[in-house]
C-alpha cells in the first residue's frame, strides 16, 4: 500500500514538473480491457481452467479418501486394540497434512502458470502500448488498472487519453463494443472494460 503511495506522489511531482516544463501528452491503458479482447488472453483462461478442475478433482477425491477412513475409524475405535488405534490415528494426521500440502501447492502452482501464460501476453501488450506511444506523443501512459480489487491508478482522464483500442489495433484485434461502464466505484473490483473511444 505504501509502495503504491509512493509511486502515486513520485507520479504526481514527476507530471507536476513536466507541466511545469511544457504540456506533455499522457494516456492511459486499461490492461484489464485489452487482455479480456485477446484471443490468447481466452486460451490461457482456458488451460488454467482445466489445470484448476485438475487439481479440484484430486483434492476431492484426497478428501473422500479421509472421510472414509475417519468414517471407518470413529465406526471401529471401541473395539480396535491401542496399537492399531494408533496406526489408524497416524494414518488420518498423515492423511490431514497431505490434503493441506497438497491444497497450498496446487494454489502455488496455478499462480506460477498463470503467470507463466500471461508473461508473453503482457510483454506484447508492452512493446505495443510503448509503439502507439511513439507514434502518438505520448510521453506518460499509465495503467487503468491497478489490479483486481483494487482502486484504479487513474481516477479521471479525458476520453481521449484512453490508448487501449490504439493498443489492440496495433495487435491487429478489432476492439469489440463496451458493454459496461469503466467507472466503477473504489469499493467494487477494477473495471471489466475501458471507456469508449
Amino acid at each position: 500500500m505504501r509502495n503504491k503511495f509512493l509511486i502515486a506522489l513520485f507520479a504526481l511531482v514527476t507530471l507536476a514538473t513536466a507541466s511545469a516544463n511544457a504540456q506533455q501528452k499522457i494516456g492511459y491503458i486499461s490492461l484489464d480491457y485489452i487482455l479480456n479482447q485477446l484471443p490468447e488472453a481466452k486460451q490461457v483462461e482456458t488451460e488454467l481452467t482445466t489445470t484448476q478442475k485438475q487439481y479440484e478433482s484430486m483434492l476431492q477425491a484426497k478428501a473422500k479418501d479421509f472421510q472414509t477412513k475417519l468414517a471407518d475409524y470413529e465406526k471401529n475405535a471401541a473395539t480396535m486394540a491401542d496399537v492399531i488405534k494408533a496406526d489408524r490415528e497416524k494414518e488420518l494426521q498423515s492423511l490431514q497434512s497431505s490434503i493441506e500440502e497438497f491444497r497450498q501447492n496446487s494454489a502455488t502452482s496455478l499462480q506460477k502458470k498463470q503467470q507463466q501464460l500471461l508473461q508473453p501476453l503482457l510483454k506484447k501488450i508492452e512493446d505495443n502500448m510503448h509503439t502507439v506511444a511513439k507514434e502518438n506523443g505520448y510521453a506518460f501512459v499509465f495503467n487503468y488498472d491497478a489490479g483486481q480489487g483494487t482502486t484504479p491508478i487513474v481516477l479521471h482522464a479525458p476520453e481521449d487519453a484512453n490508448i487501449s483500442d490504439l493498443v489492440l489495433k496495433k495487435m491487429g484485434v478489432t476492439p469489440k463494443p463496451v458493454t459496461a461502464p469503466a467507472a466503477t466505484p473504489a469499493t467494487t473490483t477494477a473495471p471489466a472494460a475501458a471507456p469508449k473511444k
